[in-house]
């Protein structure tokens, strides 16, 4: 069984190094969550109060816009999900978040790690990280969106995160990559036409 010490390390690993006695204090934090294949972790209308870092599983971020469903992000494992708005405005989300897989998942609440970061320099620069890490994938999807086809927008995709491709719906990765499954299905013929 993964203990919380064992996830703080993980999330050090991954993101900031961080001194014995910072893990320790973010490994108390930390609050483990299990859910079943489906299940929605984050509503629209709730407030995002806690960070979530996966430790096993597959997450996806969505909204509604005319009453479409749209994938704004998918997460897997030693990836991290928030909806940035609401977590900073602490105000209710239009994003929801819900799992693909059966999951689990490390809430690292604001207020929590707002107040080691006041007293763990480390923690400080890890909490930074976290969120330079979260706009500058936000950043690259936007400008993918904006300024590359089809097929550079799944390529980018196939090597950023090809954890996405093997194990994500494919109407989700359409949705993800903005174009619609008839397009997805046609730009991973031609790739495999090569």
């Amino acid at each position: 069984m993964t203990t919380n010490i064992d996830i703080a390390r993980k999330i050090a690993e991954v993101n900031y190094p961080l001194k014995r006695e910072s893990i320790h204090a973010l490994a108390e934090i930390l609050v483990s969550k299990k859910y079943r294949k489906g299940e929605t972790i984050l509503q629209g209308g709730e407030v995002c109060k806690s960070m979530l870092f996966i430790e096993k599983g597959l997450l996806r971020q969505f909204y509604y816009k005319y009453d479409k469903d749209l994938t704004e992000h998918i997460g897997y494992e030693n990836g991290m999900i928030i909806c940035i708005e609401s977590y900073f405005k602490q105000e209710p989300t239009r994003l929801m978040v819900e799992t693909l897989e059966q999951s689990v998942v490390w809430e690292i609440p604001k207020t929590r790690i707002e107040a080691l970061a006041e007293q763990h320099d480390d923690i400080e620069r890890l909490y930074r990280k976290f969120m330079e890490v979260s706009l500058i994938e936000s950043q690259v999807k936007a400008d993918t969106l904006r300024f590359e086809p089809a097929h550079e927008r799944y390529n980018k995709l196939l090597h950023r995160h090809p954890e996405i491709l093997k194990r994500a719906p494919l109407v989700y990765i359409a949705s993800l990559l903005q174009m619609t499954p008839e397009t997805l299905s046609r730009v991973r013929s031609s790739l495999l036409n090569l």
